[in-house]
């Protein structure tokens, strides 16, 4: 986080302002994404219940003695959404009390973020006191990547405060939203599959293999929309700004992704960097759709008012 984030009265000082908290919500997205890869490591690696109580761990901040591979990932998991929680409630506090020079959604959205994020430690919490029961892991899952794409989108609206962007067709649109729906459908029952260990029982008993089947049928039913995203960018107008390149590359995580699928099925789970490797691009690609979603809508608002300001937050 910054260490001081000030402005004084004047648009240019609005603009500084909009950047650095810009820069914190990229900060967000990071932090959200390694915590999605810690999560899915932690999963592998069977450390879910390495710390057994909440939310310290062997009763403790930094369990020394205790500490191994598996209670480090618990913990560290923890404490990036402890990070992640004190970033969004400085957000949302900065949000409010300059209102006024920021664009009027910011602290509402800050506060849905942050209300989220309050939900996902309740999730996380009972993941350890019901022994991991596979409902509340695959929701707690599905939070973290609903929060990833919620502070993506952020993200791209700060930064489009002030701009003069097109916006593409209904059509591309509609289709983004597709694209967004599927792959976010695509981690719910990818979680869930997790969750429940189909994989590895449908690899060594012959069980949980229709959950593995639907996972790849709708992988292809969710690659499909996002490769057509990227196809059909020769046809939007321009004056789109990154759009296109978002497209790009959200096409470019697919074929990653696809490869990472096959991979890990191939060695039968066997591998945790490349079944992690696999959830890291999922929360990208949520991301970068997320991000696109986002600056389908066309320039943000600018409706910022012009009252004097002279403050100063001084952060951690």
């Amino acid at each position: 986080m910054p260490a001081i984030l000030r402005s004084n009265a004047g648009p240019g000082a609005d603009s500084i302002l909009r950047q650095r908290l810009g820069l914190l919500v990229s900060h967000l997205v990071v932090a959200l994404i390694a915590l999605v890869g810690i999560g899915g490591a932690t999963r592998v690696m069977e450390a879910g219940l390495a710390c057994p109580d909440w939310p310290l761990c062997y009763g403790q901040f930094l369990p020394g003695r205790q500490m191994n591979i598996q209670v480090f990932l618990e913990w560290f998991h923890r404490l990036d959404a402890f990070v992640v929680g004190v970033a969004l409630l400085v957000l949302t506090g900065v949000g409010f009390v300059w209102r006024r020079r920021l664009p009027p959604w910011l602290p509402w959205a800050a506060a849905g973020c942050l209300a989220l994020v309050a939900v996902q430690g309740a999730l996380g919490a009972l993941t350890v006191t019901q022994l991991l029961a596979s409902p509340l892991v695959t929701a707690h899952l599905t939070t973290a990547m609903l929060l990833v794409g919620l502070c993506s989108g952020l993200f791209q609206r700060l930064d489009m405060v002030g701009r003069d962007l097109g916006v593409p067709p209904l059509w591309w649109l509609l289709l983004a939203a597709i694209a967004n729906a599927l792959v976010l459908a695509q981690c719910l029952l990818g979680g869930s599959m997790a969750s429940q260990w189909a994989a590895d029982q449908c690899f060594s008993q012959g069980n949980g293999c229709s959950l593995l089947l639907a996972h790849r049928q709708l992988a292809m039913a969710a690659a499909m929309a996002v490769l057509a995203l990227a196809a059909t960018t020769p046809f939007l107008p321009r004056g789109l700004g990154q759009l296109p390149a978002l497209a790009g590359a959200a096409a470019a995580l697919v074929g990653l992704q696809v490869a990472l699928g096959v991979w890990s099925l191939r060695l039968q789970l066997q591998v945790p960097l490349v079944t992690v490797a696999h959830q890291i691009g999922a929360a990208l690609l949520v991301g970068l759709l997320a991000a696109m979603l986002a600056r389908c809508l066309g320039s943000s608002s600018k409706a910022v008012s012009q009252a004097p300001l002279a403050t100063e937050v001084i952060g951690g």
